[in-house]
């Protein structure tokens, strides 16, 4: 059935075209136009965003921030052995994502790190790529409050989860 989802919405958006007597072609290649317009306007603060994370993994600054970080992730609850996953993941989800497979390789899926590893990644946002790339596409460069807010919903969104997982499976 999935195989078939992508022909018919192009077959639907082309009979609606046809109905509203306009060219579904024309429609479709001002859509694509409109798509690359917009890729143009966001790649530049991705490869700014994933070059910056990637030296700040590489020199070290993250492991040195998280270990300087842990006794205040454990004041909130949040266990010190993920202090690094809770810095990386508001930059970025990939290397949120490989911190998070390390993390489950080192102490097990079913451990109580694991389990929170796992709920802090479905519960908190790439912070700052989100904002760069919604922000960018809009147009929008100052973004006033935005940070601030979305850095304290990435904050409850992990004590919360540390919560729950112990509220769940235990100390």
């Amino acid at each position: 059935m999935t195989d078939y989802i992508v022909p018919l919405l192009l077959l639907l958006s082309a009979a609606i075209a046809l109905r509203k007597k306009e060219s579904p072609y024309d429609l479709m290649l001002t859509g694509a136009a409109d798509g690359l317009k917009l890729l143009v306007s966001i790649v530049p603060a991705l490869v700014l965003l994933l070059t910056a994370v990637m030296m700040l993994r590489a020199s070290g600054a993250i492991d040195m921030l998280s270990q300087f970080c842990a006794p205040v992730f454990s004041f909130f609850g949040i266990p010190a052995e993920t202090a690094m996953l809770v810095l990386i993941r508001p930059i970025s989800g990939s290397a949120a994502l490989a911190v998070g497979a390390e993390l489950m390789a080192e102490y097990g899926p079913d451990s109580l790190i694991g389990r929170t590893v796992a709920v802090m990644l479905g519960s908190t946002e790439t912070t700052f790529y989100t904002i760069s790339v919604y922000f960018g596409a809009a147009g929008i460069k100052k973004t006033r409050y935005t940070v601030a807010a979305a850095l304290l919903a990435d904050l409850t969104g992990f004590v919360m989860a540390s919560l729950t997982v112990r509220l769940f499976f235990g100390s």
